[in-house]
């Protein structure tokens, strides 16, 4: 029997779309890799209903690309990702060119494991993109210092390497990463890129290649909202120690996220090292948390279940 659970996410899709109905869940959001089904919450969120309220209304006013964007963007916020797939591919209808639609229905894919429609979304994005100068992409959940920090296209690169990472296809992984760092331009960008680059190497067994591209990395190094990733990288280079990177601050507002980010990689890291059975412990322990759109937890997921496949 399926277990299912409300999640709320503090947090990372012409014609008239109708405003969600939140007196009964019909289906779940998400099913897990491992059959856990998330539902959507019901309950209010001041800020987030208030930001979802002005993407409809300036979607009713005038259905373009745009809002079309923002308003899958902001129903995704809240949890709602069967709508706000479904907002993404009318606008993909009635804006067949737009790579911005295709990369953003393609994340919430992710969000819900289904990769193939991910990659699919993400390689019709690349194709559609082709050329195209790097745009910023304004952030919907902006960081500490408000100041954007991702490209459209970076997004497409980074989260189609991730989506054939979480099929295990580490090859195709490794080409999408490399498409991603080399439009790495500033250092949230690099350290993420590279901390998936880095898991893809050691998955396919390139110590020599994953060594270089930590010699790569400075030992100190500013980042403004992607701290959870360089902690990993430290740790793979033997600058912070495993407990370290496995408990971030409890009184942090993004705990969640950073426990769920952080705990992966310190999974992965027993695991590159032989120890499965600490990795499955920390691996368990990231998958009984909050934050399940987490990357981090959907990768603790794929590699739990690739072990249960085994047994």
């Amino acid at each position: 029997m399926k277990i299912k659970y409300a999640f709320l996410f503090v947090v990372l899709t012409g014609c008239n779309t109708p405003k969600p109905d939140t007196t009964e869940i019909k289906q779940p959001e998400i099913v897990s890799l491992l059959g856990v089904e998330y539902v959507a919450p019901t309950e209010a969120n001041p800020k987030l209903d208030s930001n979802l309220a002005v993407a409809q209304r300036n979607f009713d006013t005038e259905p373009t690309e745009e809002n079309f964007i923002w308003l899958g963007r902001r129903t995704a916020y809240l949890g709602r990702y069967n709508q706000a797939i479904q907002i993404f591919s009318q606008g993909i209808e009635k804006f067949p060119a737009s790579y911005r639609l295709y990369r953003h229905r393609g994340h919430r894919f992710v969000s819900q494991r289904k990769f193939d429609e991910a990659i699919a979304d993400f390689e019709k994005a690349v194709e559609l993109m082709k050329d195209k100068p790097l745009e910023i992409e304004p952030d919907g959940q902006p960081n500490k210092l408000n100041i954007p920090l991702n490209s459209t296209q970076y997004n497409v690169w980074y989260h189609l390497g991730l989506a054939h990472y979480l099929k295990r296809d580490y090859t195709k992984a490794e080409a999408a990463y490399t498409e991603c760092m080399q439009i790495s331009n500033n250092n949230d960008l690099i350290v993420a890129s590279a901390d998936w680059m880095y898991m893809t190497y050691i998955k396919q067994g390139k110590q020599t290649e994953a060594l270089e591209l930590l010699k790569s990395i400075a030992d100190s190094l500013p980042v403004i909202e992607n701290d959870s990733y360089y902690k990993r990288l430290m740790l793979y280079k033997g600058k912070l120690n495993a407990d370290e990177v496995l408990n971030p601050d409890t009184k942090s507002e993004d705990f969640d996220l950073a426990f769920a980010t952080q705990g992966y990689g310190v999974g992965n890291w027993y695991q590159s090292k032989g120890d499965t059975s600490k990795a499955t412990e920390i691996f368990k322990k990231v998958v009984a948390g909050k934050y399940f759109s987490a990357f981090g937890f959907i990768a603790a997921e794929a590699e739990l279940a690739r072990m249960s496949n085994r047994k």
